[in-house]
């Protein structure tokens, strides 16, 4: 059954089942900067495993937010951008970074936020 067909009916829950699950949201943060191989995903991404990122890739296509295509470098390689659809999430992650940090100041958590770059290498072009 193709994942897409799991997805609630409600707004609010369909939102959630398509940026649900351990990367997506990272992914989507990263694509941001633009379109990136898989090996640059990879590497710009500590801690996830290449069986993870294609997972999570493949639902992300299969959700229109991201497009997989020939990498222009590498006929061979894979190089994946955000859609026009994938884009317009661009507020909306913005808008969650923000209320996670909103949210763990209202519960004197800040000390367990960790930076952006702990998880999210800078982009080497």
């Amino acid at each position: 059954m193709k994942i897409i067909k799991r997805l609630p009916g409600l707004p609010v829950e369909r939102t959630l089942g398509v940026l649900s699950g351990r990367w997506k949201a990272v992914i989507l943060h990263v694509l941001l900067d633009g379109p990136q191989r898989t090996c640059e995903l990879e590497k710009r991404i500590a801690g996830i495993s290449q069986k993870v990122l294609i997972e999570q890739l493949r639902a992300l296509e299969e959700h229109g937010v991201v497009n997989g295509q020939p990498s222009a470098e590498d006929r061979q390689g894979v190089e994946y951008l955000l859609t026009p659809l994938g884009e317009s999430l661009r507020p909306i992650l913005e808008s969650l970074i923000e209320w996670g940090a909103h949210h763990a100041r209202e519960l004197d958590e800040v000390h367990r936020l960790l930076p952006c770059n702990a998880v999210v290498r800078d982009r080497t072009v």
